[in-house]
C-alpha cells in the first residue's frame, strides 16, 4: 500500500477549493495527465466520476464514488479500476473568508504486481502533484494572492 499525504495553506476559500475538486469534468483543462473524465452522478452528498489517465504512454481509467460534505470534506472510494484498493480524503478547513487549509490523503495498491510496475511510477507522479495542480488552477480561476 502506498500513501500520499499533503497539507497546504492557501489564499482561497474552502468553498472555492471544494468546488474545484468536485468538478471532475474540468480536470482535463488543467491536469496534463488526464485525457478525459466522465461525471456519472453529482448531488449534494455524492459525486461519481471516471478519470482516464494518459501519461507517458500509460493509459488507464478508474471510477470513484466520493461522499462529501460541502465545503468541508470529500471521501474518495474506488468503484472500479486497476487498483486492489484506492481510498482517500480531501479536507478543506476554513481559516478566513479567503483562506483555507487543505489536507489531502490518498492510499492505493494496484490489483497485481505487473500492473503496479507498469502504472505505478506514473501514478506516483500524478498522486504527488495532485494538490499542487489544484492550487495552481485556483490561482488561474480566482486570481493569485499573496
Amino acid at each position: 500500500m502506498i500513501t500520499v499525504e499533503k497539507t497546504v495553506l492557501i489564499h482561497h476559500s474552502a468553498q472555492q477549493m471544494f468546488d474545484l475538486v468536485d468538478r471532475c469534468e474540468d480536470y482535463p483543462q488543467f491536469l496534463p495527465w488526464c485525457g478525459e473524465t466522465e461525471c456519472r452522478h453529482r448531488d449534494e452528498h455524492k459525486t461519481i466520476g471516471t478519470l482516464h489517465i494518459r501519461y507517458h504512454g500509460v493509459r488507464a481509467h478508474f471510477t470513484t464514488e466520493n461522499e462529501k460534505e460541502i465545503p468541508h470534506w470529500m471521501k474518495i472510494r474506488l468503484v472500479e479500476g486497476p487498483f486492489r484498493k484506492l481510498e482517500g480524503m480531501w479536507r478543506f478547513i476554513t481559516l478566513s473568508d479567503d483562506a483555507c487549509k487543505i489536507d489531502f490523503r490518498l492510499s492505493y495498491d494496484f490489483s497485481n504486481r505487473l500492473l503496479g510496475k507498469v502504472i505505478g511510477p506514473a501514478f506516483g507522479v500524478i498522486a504527488n502533484s495532485f494538490v499542487d495542480a489544484f492550487v495552481k488552477r485556483a490561482d488561474v480561476i480566482y486570481g493569485a494572492r499573496s
